[in-house]
């Protein structure tokens, strides 16, 4: 913990030892804990003020977020100066604000998957070491950007896949950046840990790039899919994150996060996109706006939204439905005409009391008929009339879990919209108990976000 007096800090001492109790321990918390080191090595008197545990405990708080006198792997120390000293000697090469910003963040999120995904929480690794992170940037030929890096300290993110077949699966749906599965399109997102990003990165560059054109990006792949291919890939000279299209061996890529947030030179707070990118994926995860979902018989993370305003919500004669869509980036497509974006959307059919009409009870109702309409701007571009959903006439009655079921629908680039309506017979379409009625759908928003998964 010792430094070298600073300019000055003499005659500072000085007039310090002249302050007494309180306004003494006031002046050397508001000091910070490396000048109140320094101020130790100036006298016995303020020795003794700077060794107060209260002083200690309060810089532990403040600078790192410790409220308990623990090491950097949640190991017990003998006190929070002991704390600060080792905390400074594994991190004090990084601005200790960003320090305490990713160690909030894995803490946060560790504790969300702990209590809602522990079977992803069980994939997390041990943090790596300044020498792993060195080797692998050494290995690669570039510099990882400092969040970056701090990430990975804290968490070497998720177990590997390997050449063990039965092992990769057990884990493929535990991603926890997670992801859709509509018809035999399942997407699984897995935050990748630092071998793997070598190991991936040296393979993107040897398939995809034998005219060069990746050349001076510096991109790491830093988050893969299991089951159908998508890729996430961080730019380590600029900091920024992209997500690769099925015209990734061309050059082909869609930024995940807002650019103008990005700030790498930034000394005090640097920020890349995949710490940004990692904090609102928390974000959603705490509001309840994404959750886990049963795929088959496997839980997962699913990107489908639960709230407003990307899930709207309706209810008509006691039939509610839910609706929310996903951009799916990798089907997204340039071409002739402009190109085109593919997007999933999920519905939940439910009778969360009873189905009512004219006044009348029922104790179920059966779905029959769809209709879509799919709006590019204002123009129309599909229209859909059938039978049922996805080959199923679901039956809805009070008690019953929502049916859910999931599609997609390709829309030219730029914003559009998707509405329509459900035909519902009460009781049973082979045994009606009353007359057909419609259940509206409101717009579904469909547009590329600004935060892509």
């Amino acid at each position: 913990m010792s430094a070298p007096s600073p300019p000055g800090s003499t005659a500072a001492a000085s007039g310090l030892e002249n302050l007494q109790g309180l306004v003494l321990d006031t002046v050397i918390a508001k000091a910070g804990a490396r000048p109140a080191a320094a101020l130790a090595c100036a006298s016995t008197r303020l020795r003794s003020a700077v060794d107060d545990e209260a002083l200690w405990r309060q810089f532990c708080a403040e600078d790192l977020g410790l409220n308990a006198p623990l090491d950097p792997e949640d190991r017990p120390l003998p006190s929070f100066k002991v704390a600060y000293k080792v905390w400074l000697e594994s991190f004090g090469m990084y601005p200790l604000p960003l320090v305490k910003r990713v160690k909030y963040f894995w803490s946060s999120f560790k504790s969300w998957l702990s209590e809602n995904f522990p079977e992803a929480f069980k994939t997390l690794c041990k943090g790596v070491s300044e020498d792993q992170l060195k080797s692998a940037e050494d290995d690669l030929g570039f510099k990882f950007p400092m969040p970056m890096k701090l990430l990975y300290r804290f968490c070497n993110a998720q177990l590997p896949f390997s050449a063990d077949h039965g092992a990769n699966m057990h884990i493929s749906t535990h991603g926890i950046i997670g992801g859709y599965a509509f018809y035999d399109h399942w997407v699984n997102v897995h935050l990748s840990p630092l071998e793997q990003i070598v190991e991936e990165t040296k393979e993107f560059y040897h398939d995809f790039n034998e005219e060069g054109i990746f050349d001076e990006l510096n991109l790491i792949v830093v988050a893969t899919s299991w089951f159908h291919p998508k890729a996430f890939l961080l730019n380590c000279s600029s900091g920024e994150l992209y997500v690769g299209t099925n015209n990734l061996p061309n050059g082909e890529m869609i930024p995940c996060v807002p650019k103008s947030l990005i700030r790498l030179t930034d000394n005090n707070m640097p920020q890349d996109g995949l710490l940004l990118w990692l904090e609102e994926h928390l974000r959603r995860l705490q509001s309840g706006m994404i959750k886990t979902r049963m795929l088959t018989t496997a839980k997962y993370l699913s990107l489908y939204p639960e709230l407003p305003p990307s899930c709207i919500s309706t209810m008509t004669n006691g039939v509610k439905v839910r609706a929310s869509a996903v951009f799916v980036p990798e089907h997204h497509e340039t071409g002739g005409s402009g190109g085109t974006n593919l997007y999933t959307y999920s519905i939940r059919l439910s009778v969360p009391e009873a189905c009512m009409l004219d006044g009348v009870y029922y104790s179920s109702c059966q779905l029959h008929r769809r209709h879509w309409i799919i709006r590019s701007r204002d123009t129309v571009v599909s229209e859909v009339h059938g039978e049922g959903v996805i080959g199923a006439h679901p039956v809805l009655s009070p008690g019953k879990d929502e049916f859910i079921y999931e599609s997609c629908t390709p829309l030219p680039i730029g914003p559009g919209f998707m509405e329509g309506s459900f035909s519902f017979v009460p009781g049973r379409l082979s045994r009606p108990e009353g007359k057909p009625f419609e259940v509206s759908v409101p717009s579904i928003p469909l547009d590329v976000p600004e935060y892509i998964f």
